[in-house]
């Protein structure tokens, strides 16, 4: 075998060991047999909502194993055909093994992403907050900023975004929004993008032309299902109404129809501003603190798993400072992933999947990711 061939031959094992390792694989074909053997017994079926779940589960695993299966068949029938051409001496034949090799080394890297999303909630809509830091003006603009790269990212993938609440800052830029991505695994996908994310360049909002340092941040949380009861007292809430934001029709500025929902124990804070009633305002703002709690519990649950948990309230927003430079012709360079681009929302678009991927990876492996790169 060429030296090209098994280095593609190596990418795709470590792909495939890389999934049956968080698999857990023989404990996942097991698994596997039972829900088969589960799904074929009529009983199961008077519970709607057990056999739905356990349809769910079914689906996973067997997208997951199917994948490895059929991974693992295409390329011993690509080796066998380099090793044919080699044989007979046929160069042609050699080549279109290695092409073959190597589209099969891209697509294990694409599907490895896909079968790492077999989290808790990975498969569910998210919700996406962005609040700029202190700054000013210059912190609210690079909010902004981050807030439309998030909404290009989701609608280039498929996902339907919607504003859920939005607070407009003095001069420009947003002082807060909150965005619904809805979409198959939204979550799982964005879900490392919880954050400080920082932005250096020279201030178009500073006569004197200095460059300024900005700080937004980003928190991801998942959307829950009906399945998951997650239970609020009453007594814990602080609930505010207030006169919604932005633009609007004239009974959205003019009535208290926005509301803000504070979880004292926590100090957690929701609000949602996107309906004209302020009934469904209140009714979103609860599921919005019942998804921040369970994310809350989920990375609780995830961190003592590994042996690192450390509260969030104790490190501020997030787990990660992702840095950028705003270069001069309006280049934008992620420090983070080395990428360079003329628009903010490539750079997110040509970042975010792989570093998804390397934290995906870190969970399996155990291995450190370098998520902090200052200038």
């Amino acid at each position: 075998m060429r030296a090209e061939g098994q280095a593609h031959i190596d990418r795709i094992n470590a792909a495939l060991a890389l999934v049956r390792k968080f698999l857990d694989w023989e404990r996942a074909l097991r698994r596997f047999d039972e829900l088969n053997a589960r799904v074929e017994d009529p009983k199961l079926w008077d519970n709607p909502k057990e056999a739905e779940a356990v349809m769910r589960e079914r689906r996973r695993l067997e997208a997951s194993i199917g994948t490895v299966n059929q991974i693992s068949q295409e390329m011993a029938d690509a080796i066998e055909y380099v090793e044919l051409g080699e044989a007979e001496g046929d160069d042609a034949t050699v080549q279109e093994g290695l092409s073959a090799l190597a589209a099969l080394a891209e697509r294990a890297d694409a599907d490895k992403v896909q079968a790492l999303l077999a989290g808790e909630a990975d498969a569910n809509d998210a919700y996406l907050e962005v609040h700029a830091g202190a700054g000013g003006t210059e912190s609210q603009d690079w909010a902004e900023m981050l807030q439309r790269m998030y909404t290009r990212w989701a609608e280039r993938h498929g996902y339907k975004v919607e504003l859920v609440d939005y607070h407009a800052g003095e001069q420009a830029g947003i002082k807060s929004a909150t965005l619904l991505i809805k979409g198959e695994n939204a979550y799982g996908y964005a879900k490392t993008e919880s954050g400080v994310h920082r932005l250096v360049r020279i201030s178009p909002y500073d006569s004197s032309a200095r460059r300024h340092t900005s700080f937004s941040s980003v928190w991801v949380y998942p959307v829950i299902d009906d399945d998951i009861d997650i239970e609020i007292n009453p007594a814990d809430l602080k609930i505010d109404t207030y006169r919604a934001s932005g633009a609007g029709g004239q009974h959205v500025n003019t009535t208290d129809s926005a509301v803000r929902i504070t979880h004292v124990p926590t100090g957690i804070v929701v609000a949602s501003q996107n309906d004209r009633s302020q009934h469904k305002n209140r009714a979103t703002a609860m599921n919005m603190l019942k998804a921040r709690l369970y994310e809350a519990e989920l990375a609780k649950r995830e961190a003592e798993a590994s042996g690192e948990y450390q509260a969030k309230t104790e490190i501020g927003w997030g787990h990660q400072i992702r840095s950028y430079v705003l270069q001069p012709y309006q280049l934008v360079k992620d420090l983070r992933t080395g990428v360079t681009s003329t628009s903010p929302d490539d750079v997110l678009d040509g970042a975010l999947d792989p570093y998804m991927a390397a934290a995906l990876a870190q969970r399996v492996t155990g291995e450190k990711v370098q998520v902090e790169d200052d200038d």
